[in-house]
């Protein structure tokens, strides 16, 4: 079975840390761009950070620049989304996803991304 499986959320105070995985089921991931997407409720789901297949090209969207750090894993067919320095506005759902590419352009349409795990939630509360 094919799938992705996202892990790491949970409750955190506003300047903590977390640490997201994605774990890939049925196919390797070496193969294809990740991205870590979120949706807060009552809002489009939206791009966070991508990496290409290589590991080479990362992206992050300007609200979590700095704060954020994306990689990858091939050999345990994982990637890490590390998020410092949360904020209360970065509450939401998160999800992984595979894709075509890494970059502004591919996630402006989800047409460039495939499969999608589950989500996990990341709470930022006092």
């Amino acid at each position: 079975q094919v799938q992705l499986v996202e892990s790491g959320g949970g409750l955190v105070q506003p300047g903590g840390s977390l640490r997201l995985s994605c774990v890939a089921s049925g196919f390797t991931l070496d193969n294809y761009a990740i991205g870590w997407f979120r949706q807060a409720p009552g809002k489009e789901r939206e791009g966070v950070s991508c990496i290409s297949s290589s590991g080479g090209r990362t992206y992050y969207t300007n609200s979590v620049k700095g704060r954020f750090t994306i990689s990858r894993d091939n050999a345990k067919n994982t990637v890490y989304l590390q998020m410092n320095s949360l904020k209360p506005e970065d509450m939401a759902v998160y999800y992984c996803a595979t894709g075509t590419g890494c970059g502004s352009y591919y996630f402006a349409s989800k047409q460039w991304w495939s499969s999608w795990g589950q989500g996990t939630q990341v709470t930022v509360s006092s």
